[in-house]
């Protein structure tokens, strides 16, 4: 499409800017002198068919005249030319032939012009085909603008909808995917996983003696605490269908799509020795501490007519099993 914007289209529906191509200076001047005294349309005269392209692109006609016969370069030559530029693919070319002849008018056609006129015409004639096609073709920018820009807001809508999506599946203080995303991602991947008959693994993580954290250094220390410990969690996400998400609270969980207990327990033991190595100073279980977590970790594959809830009650018996066997360790139910 030319690249003319809608901002610069004549508002005048009977405006035009008119590009005659004749090697004959007496035709172009004929042809200027026919129009003068016509309202709000511009001339154009180009006497090099060489230089046609060129001058079409920089004055951005809405309608071109086109003599057939010129020394050089064939008219129809030049009219594939236009149709195949993309600054003037679409611009109305009313061809100027100097006999009326079927077969050159039906190779004309053939070749890309909208028109076909035995020059010279009368002028009565002449203005009124430069108006019906000048336009036509403004009325074509106007629509293609207005597609263009309507395609600008649908995907400005679009990416504003992505935006609240990610705001309202993700968690305000981490990051990490909510409770909600996280409950309706692993419902959907039970019903993947038993669709496929694959393994489905759950870790479910709780910081160890969070409640203590927050006494003793305070809610905002506690914040950028779960915000560290959620960053290796996110970390620990080494593939897109991994979920890390806040379960609540201090307590996290990592949906592990077709992962085996092998593979599960590895990313369960490499996760809480980075936390371990954060150092985050804590002050229990004794002076000198760091701060730590403990795992829960369960693997199914489901079978027709459960619920994923199995996996999640699963996974917290081994959180459990890991507090109660001293914490900062992995439980596997």
């Amino acid at each position: 499409m030319n690249d003319l914007q809608i901002d610069d289209i004549k508002t005048d529906e009977n405006a035009a800017m008119v590009l005659l191509v004749d090697d004959q200076a007496m035709i172009g001047e004929a042809v200027r002198r026919g129009l003068a005294n016509e309202e709000n349309i511009d001339f154009h005269f180009c006497s090099d068919p060489q230089q046609a392209i060129a001058h079409a692109v920089r004055i951005k006609p809405t309608v071109i005249l086109q003599d057939l016969v010129m020394p050089g370069l064939d008219g129809l030559s030049l009219v594939r030319e236009y149709r195949n530029h993309p600054a003037t693919k679409d611009i109305p070319i009313i061809v100027l032939s100097t006999k009326e002849d079927p077969l050159i008018k039906s190779a004309a056609f053939s070749a890309g012009a909208n028109d076909y006129l035995v020059k010279l015409p009368d002028n009565i004639e002449l203005v009124a085909r430069i108006r019906y096609h000048s336009r036509s073709y403004m009325t074509l920018l106007q629509r293609d603008a207005a597609y263009r820009a309507l395609r600008v807001s649908q995907q400005q809508l679009l990416d504003t909808n992505l935006v609240l999506q990610r705001l309202m599946n993700s968690d305000g203080l981490t990051g990490l995917s909510n409770r909600r995303h996280f409950d309706e991602y692993l419902e959907l991947e039970w019903r993947r996983s038993l669709r496929d008959q694959s393994q489905l693994s759950l870790l479910m993580i709780d910081v160890d003696y969070f409640k203590s954290y927050n006494d003793s250094f305070g809610h905002v220390e506690g914040d950028e605490a779960l915000r560290k410990v959620a960053t290796a969690i996110r970390d620990a996400s080494a593939r897109p269908s991994d979920l890390p998400a806040r379960y609540g609270g201090e307590e996290f969980a990592l949906v592990l799509p077709n992962t085996s207990p092998v593979g599960a327990r590895l990313v369960a033991e490499k996760l809480r020795q980075t936390v371990a190595a954060l150092k985050i100073p804590h002050n229990t279980p004794g002076d000198g501490s760091s701060l730590t977590i403990s795992i829960g970790l369960a693997t199914m594959v489901p079978e027709a007519g459960s619920d994923c809830r199995l996996l999640i009650s699963a996974a917290d018996r081994g959180l459990y099993q890991a507090k109660n066997n001293g914490r900062n360790q992995v439980g596997i139910e």
